[in-house]
């Protein structure tokens, strides 16, 4: 999800009905796996809400108060560096969270470590993807490894994963190597379900063809499909048994997202059922026919 540093903030936005309804289900998602699967057995996640949940466990004070004052600093942050919109929505759901977790008392689910591990991460999963699509963070680090990135060069991914190797060790030196692998997999399984809460069905897939009756599958792609193409000249051919044997290609690349991939690569093989195809996972799209359409 991107944010523009020039935009303006909007108190209707922010407010509006869809924006609540995702902050609200979110945080809920949230309180259930903190309060209901987390802090009952001792489990920990990554982020902000794993160093809250270790202040919590060694200093015995309530996870909402370090989980609200450590995300103030980053949503500064996200204010200066992203834009006020993404500042205010974030402080808005920290700021649910933080009363939700104070007020709200939810009963211990399951004392079973490999459920609380799952559903634990199910839940928080739930929470920051909702958070998210909602315009949003409840964890801060989002804010700063995006930040880190553009000035160090290091992928979001890489500077996460730094900063979550800390935490588990801390965990793993001081609560014993078994807390720190169901944390791990707690996180694991948090990361995987907030991604799929974010990109969801629309998650965009890049398709590669090559194809020796090229222009059939482009017409298939741009007419039947309505989606932009590109064409880069490639050469076919170089096969072990037959090094020399070799000809001129166009190699067809589309985006396409999770729902239209199949359909299409089924379209493209009952076209031309010698057509070489592969599939590509795409973290970012900017510009072009694509962006124009995710700003609507």
């Amino acid at each position: 999800m991107s944010y523009s540093t020039s935009e303006h903030l909007s108190i209707k936005n922010v407010f509006s009905f869809k924006s609540v309804f995702l902050k609200t289900i979110g945080v809920l998602s949230a309180v259930v796996a903190i309060k209901g699967f987390m802090i009952p057995n001792h489990f920990f996640d990554g982020g902000l809400l794993g160093i809250s949940i270790l202040m919590h466990e060694f200093y015995h004070i309530e996870v909402a108060l370090p989980l609200v004052l450590l995300n103030l600093p980053f949503i500064y942050l996200g204010y200066r560096k992203i834009g006020k919109n993404f500042a205010a929505h974030s402080l808005l759901a920290v700021m649910i969270l933080g009363f939700s977790l104070y007020f709200i008392k939810v009963p211990v689910v399951t004392h079973d470590h490999f459920l609380t591990a799952i559903f634990g991460g199910v839940f928080v999963g739930l929470g920051i993807g909702f958070v998210i699509r909602s315009g949003g963070v409840i964890d801060g680090l989002e804010v700063i490894a995006e930040y880190t990135n553009k000035q160090f060069g290091l992928s979001t991914t890489e500077i996460i994963m730094a900063i979550n190797t800390i935490i588990f060790l801390i965990i793993a030196f001081y609560l014993g190597l078994e807390k720190a692998m169901y944390s791990i997999l707690t996180y694991y399984t948090a990361l995987r379900v907030s991604d799929y809460v974010v990109d969801g069905f629309e998650k965009l897939i890049s398709l590669t063809i090559i194809s020796p009756n090229s222009e059939l599958v482009k017409s298939l792609i741009v007419n039947q499909f309505n989606k932009a193409i590109t064409v880069y000249k490639g050469e076919r051919g170089n096969l072990p048994k037959s090094f020399d044997v070799k000809h001129d290609c166009d190699i067809i690349v589309t985006v396409v997202t999770r729902l239209e991939v199949h359909k299409m690569k089924k379209a493209i093989a009952a076209t031309d059922p010698k057509a070489f195809m592969f599939i590509q996972n795409i973290t970012e799209v900017d510009g072009g026919i694509l962006s124009k359409k995710s700003r609507r």
